[in-house]
């Protein structure tokens, strides 16, 4: 075997590794799915968005059925408006409840649905109504050290009274 087809082989494998590298880094961003299905817009209003991000799964019963496109703030209401792509094969009923959940302890986080029980459909373009905001670990670790504080200040028990056998 000759040089120069040694070099090709060397430059070939590099190439590949690009590609590999390239490929993980589209699908560790969740930007690895080309495929442009079908989609139809909803939205959804939460107090606290969390950690959510672009890009960030929609999922019903672990099943990812769309994804989110943009967040923004009502200057309004100051609520976080999560602007969803749902595949058009999948209708959920108008009575549907949204919750941002967490993959793991401190995974990403993720958009939660629950189906309802209503014969209406979403229609393109509805808002969630029923949602449930993020739990921050940050919120609940200050929650539980404030009232751990709180308990520990309470009242303690009366001081003893001064001896009788005091100063004349």
């Amino acid at each position: 075997m000759g040089k120069k087809s040694i070099e090709t082989l060397v430059g070939l494998f590099v190439l590949l590794g690009f590609a590999a590298l390239v490929f993980l880094a589209l699908k560790a961003a969740n930007l690895g799915n080309f495929k442009s299905s079908d989609t139809y817009t909803l939205y959804a209003k939460f107090d606290n968005i969390g950690g959510l991000k672009v890009r960030a799964p929609v999922r019903s019963a672990g099943v990812t059925v769309g994804r989110v496109k943009s967040i923004t703030l009502d200057a309004k209401t100051y609520q976080g408006i999560v602007q969803l792509d749902m595949q058009d094969k999948v209708q959920f009923p108008s009575d549907t409840s949204a919750r941002i959940l967490t993959s793991g302890l401190l995974g990403d986080q993720y958009i939660g649905l629950e189906p309802g029980g209503s014969e209406k459909s979403f229609q393109p373009g509805d808002t969630i109504t029923q949602t449930q905001s993020a739990v921050v670990l940050e919120s609940l670790i200050s929650q539980f050290l404030f009232n751990k504080a709180a308990d520990s200040g309470s009242p303690a028990a009366p001081a003893p009274a001064a001896s009788a056998g005091g100063k004349k």
